[in-house]
This record gives structure tokens, sequence and C-alpha cells, in this order.
């Protein structure tokens, strides 16, 4: 049994954010540029360090993104910009781990998120040079796991999250978590309103972990019909599979089949096989093309905008979400 920290000297976070909000790291999708613009618009901006590609990238982008958040504080800006965070996939399988290590820990890089595996030595890298460590997790069990390897947070991985899920609901998973942990928490899983935002506070997470809200941004890395596809939809247009990765995750019904590929049949395919057989131009379906992430929080997507504009709303409805909660705080006593 893990014993919390003193919840009298609990700090909710270190930064001075606009909201309470990260931008999760979406694999592809996040672009050097989407997240320089979340960390100027006031929230965590955070990508996969393997969407640096080659990885002789990811020193520039991470040199591009601080530079960005520079030149922002060098001017008199109207809230100061927020810093970046990297994720590492510390999985075995990926070849990349090593290298990308030394770069982040190179540019200091405040924030690491790291998941699919035990941070393992990223907690020391990152500690020694003041840096912060998150781990994401989906259950208890790896909850706890991190918590002893040291991490500075977790970040609850929640039923209907975009990507890689989880299955426990977020009141729940949020409440059996702070029983063990006093550290920061960050909520994963279907927050796409300021309102939302909210209530990941009010169930005693510190930060909100929004993705899909971003897919459909002038700035995500994703095609346009894969955008178009995220502000149409709603949310019995995701279904939840591990046919792809071999992890249950969350994809949209229509990205499989507009690949040609029948989603009754996803539970009998090949886990190993990023093939998905013939599109019907002839070209090959790949799984990690082809094949789109989003979470069921998605009917919250209703047009494509600036990074800058959908976190201007994200805050607009933040802080009325506050004035209205504290209206029925009025007439409550």
């Amino acid at each position: 049994m893990n014993t919390p920290r003193p919840r009298s000297h609990r700090v909710a976070h270190p930064w001075r954010l606009r909201i309470p909000a990260m931008g999760s790291p979406m694999f592809i999708v996040s672009s050097k540029e989407l997240v320089a613009e979340q960390c100027k618009a006031g929230i965590i901006g955070a990508f996969p360090s393997l969407n640096a590609r080659p990885e002789s990238e990811l020193s520039l982008w991470l040199s591009h993104v601080q530079a960005q958040i520079d030149e922002w504080n060098r001017g008199s800006p109207p809230w100061p910009a927020a810093p970046y965070a990297v994720n590492l996939i510390v999985h075995p399988s990926n070849p990349r781990l090593a290298h990308d290590l030394e770069i982040v820990c190179e540019h200091e890089s405040p924030i690491v998120i790291t998941s699919l595996n035990p941070p393992g030595e990223v907690v020391d890298r990152v500690h020694a040079y003041g840096g912060i460590v998150l781990h994401d997790v989906s259950t208890l069990r790896h909850a706890r796991k991190a918590v002893d390897a040291g991490v500075d947070g977790l970040v609850l991985v929640c039923a209907g999250a975009g990507g890689h899920t989880g299955s426990i609901n977020p009141m729940a998973f949020t409440a059996e978590a702070r029983r063990f942990f006093d550290g920061l928490i960050v909520l994963s899983g279907c927050i796409a309103e300021g309102r939302q935002v909210l209530a990941a506070q009010a169930m005693g997470a510190d930060l909100a972990y929004i993705g899909t809200r971003f897919i459909a941004s002038h700035e995500a890395n994703a095609q346009a019909s894969y955008k178009n596809m995220v502000v149409d939809a709603t949310a019995a247009d995701i279904v939840c599979s591990d046919a792809v990765t071999g992890l249950p995750a969350n994809y949209l019904v229509r990205s499989f089949e507009a690949a040609g590929v029948d989603i009754g049949t996803l539970a009998s395919r090949e886990r190993r096989s990023f093939s998905f057989g013939k599109r019907a131009d002839s070209g090959e379906a790949k799984a990690w093309r082809d094949v789109w992430s989003a979470g069921q929080g998605v009917g919250a997507v209703t047009g494509i905008a600036s990074t800058a504009a959908i976190v201007d709303g994200l805050a607009a409805e933040y802080v009325q979400a506050l004035a209205d909660l504290e209206r029925l705080a009025g007439r409550a006593t």
C-alpha cells in the first residue's frame, strides 16, 4: 500500500496555466505547430517523440516549440505561454527510446509523459535536470506501479478516451487513485468542453487531457477527410477494438469503412499485422495511416478552427461554468 503525501502539502500543479488543461499527445496528429500554438494559448502542449521523423528531427522540434514559447513570453502577452510535454513510448519494441530520451534530456524538456511500460530510468534522468514525469495508466494496478517508480503524476486514461483507452469510469478511477496518490492527476477521456475541464477538477484531478478536440484544428497533422469525419461524428460513430495494435483503442467507424474493412470481422483479424488489405483505390490500407482514432467526446467538435480559437472557446466555457457553479452554491446557502 502506497502512503500518500500529506494533502495539506499538495500543490495542484506548478505551472501558470490559462485553464487547467493539457493537449494530449496524438500519434501523427500532434505536430510541432499544434504544440506550440497550444502552449501560446495557455495550455500544456504535448506530442509523441515518434512524430518527429526521422529521429534527427526531434531536436529540431523541441527547439522550435521552445523558441515559440520564448518569443511569446518576450512580448506583452495576455497570459504566459505554458510549458510543453514530450511523450516517450517506453515499451521495448520502441527502437528510438534511448535516442529520444537523450535528446529530451539535452533539451531539458519540462514535462515527460511515459506510456505502455513502467517508466524505468526515465524518472531518474528527467528528475536530474528538474523535469517532471507523468505516466499513462488505464488500471489501478498500473497506477500503483507508476507511483512506486517515483513518477510525479498519473494520466488516468478512462473509458471513452481516443486512441488507446481504458475501461474505468473517470469518477471511480479518480476517487480510487486519490486514496493512495496525492500527486498530480491528469484526467483523460471525453473531455472536449470547458465545463468538462471544471468537472475533472471537481472529481479530484488537477488537469484535463484533451485530444480529440484538437484533431479538427488547422495546425493538426491530419488529412482534411479525417478532420471532417471528426466534425461529422457522434459518440455512436466510435468503436473500441484491440484488432489494430493489440490494445483496446477507440476509432472512427467510418475510417474502417473507408479503408474497406468490415468492422464485424475485426475480432478475428491478425493483430500482428498493420495491413488491412486493399483500399477502394487499389492502394494498401495501413492501420497507422488509414484507421483514425477519436474519443467518445467527438460530438462536442462542431467545426474546424485554429488552435488559438479552440482554446479561447474552452477558456470561455470554463469561466462560464465557474460562474454557474458559484450561482448554484449561492442558492444552496
